[in-house]
């Protein structure tokens, strides 16, 4: 597989205007209760379960109506790990080990519908508590205050300190803060929900003209070297571009670093990666990414550097798609996105996340 490079100075994620006092005043409204609010207040539960897939080591099936609609769609992963670090001792809120997981709806012509989130507790592996949470944006619409949903496919994300971030396409990265989820009194404001999370900022996508846009598929995070970054990647089909990314993070404030001019720019770009991309991560500095096959198929994974990647062909359950690292477990988490086929499961990193050697013959298990 041939690596392509592209100047990362091409392409750059710009900050939009918050809207503070809007902001404000829907907090005024409402009452932030944060996530232990949500986890005191869970009502379904995903229990432990065998998952297809030679790489899989099980993992949980969500609760019957989540595992068998074909409204909602699941997405993205990231874990408490993400948010608090690698030490042994860190990774959890309130000892608990909990999961996120993004999902996107459409209607029945085709549109989105809306984004959520899934808060589970998995702490146990026998069963995981769970709730799930609406993403949406306060707007003010002829003197009334609304709350819009958040329409994006939510590919990925990554929980990073105080931040969630989202990945929403060519449009970039939106921002939501986990200390800002409220519970709300009328539900049919919501649809249904009882807890929401309101947009606290979003990065713009730009690029040069002389290049392509960026689709904002999927992301993870790396805390592998002296800073952190965010890792940004792009779903294509054969004939696509099939980007990887990485930008600097700010530890101090937990948004991504910004040069002088105000933009967020990748320190590393790699083109023409894997095809059909799902889910992209780093373990120790190797990369691992998940690849799809179509519905009803095993999904790949990938796994080297870019450039110098080795596939196994076929090791997880039909449509896979994000992934993140949880070092303290030693595993790679991921999910799958279809109906009857969904769950939020383990791989062993030791075994799985190892670069190939020099001398590798063909993979045994590519097809």
């Amino acid at each position: 597989m041939a690596l392509h490079e592209l100047s990362p100075k091409a392409y750059r994620l710009v900050e939009a205007a918050r809207s503070t006092n809007l902001t404000e005043r829907f907090f005024g409204r409402y009452a932030r209760v944060g996530l232990r609010g949500v986890l005191a207040d869970t009502n379904r539960v995903a229990t432990w379960d065998r998952v297809p897939g030679k790489a899989a080591l099980g993992g949980y099936a969500w609760q019957q109506g989540d595992f068998r609609t074909k409204r909602w769609i699941p997405q993205g992963i990231t874990t408490s790990s993400d948010a608090y670090g690698p030490d042994p001792t860190a990774g959890t809120v309130g000892g608990r080990h909990l999961v996120l997981v993004s999902w996107y709806a459409r209607n029945l012509w085709g549109f989105f519908f809306g984004s959520r989130i899934s808060v589970m507790d998995c702490t146990e592996e026998t069963h995981a508590p769970y709730r799930h949470v609406l993403l949406v944006n306060p707007r003010r619409f002829l003197g009334i205050n609304w709350l819009t949903t958040i329409r994006v496919h939510a590919g990925g994300m990554v929980w990073y300190g105080q931040y969630l971030y989202v990945a929403s396409g060519q449009r970039g990265i939106r921002v939501f803060r986990l200390d800002d989820l409220v519970r709300v009194r009328n539900r049919l404001r919501t649809k249904t929900y009882r807890y929401v999370l309101p947009q606290f900022t979003s990065y713009d996508a730009d690029h040069d003209e002389a290049v392509g846009k960026m689709m904002y598929s999927f992301m993870s995070l790396d805390r592998s070297g002296d800073e952190d970054h965010l890792i940004a990647g792009e779903y294509g089909r054969k004939g696509g571009s099939h980007r990887l990314m990485r930008f600097p993070l700010d530890r101090e404030t937990e948004l991504l670093r910004r040069d002088d001019r105000g933009w967020a720019v990748p320190a590393e770009l790699y083109d023409r990666q894997v095809e059909r991309m799902q889910g992209a991560t780093l373990v120790n500095g190797t990369w691992v990414i998940t690849a799809s096959n179509g519905k009803g198929n095993p999904g790949d994974l990938w796994v080297g550097r870019p450039g110098d990647y080795v596939r196994h062909a076929g090791v997880l359950p039909t449509g896979p798609e994000d992934i993140t690292y949880w070092p303290q477990r030693g595993q790679l988490w991921t999910l799958s996105e279809w109906p009857r086929q969904r769950w939020v499961y383990a791989i062993d990193a030791e075994k799985w996340a190892r670069p190939p050697a020099p001398d590798d013959g063909p993979d045994p298990h590519d097809s």
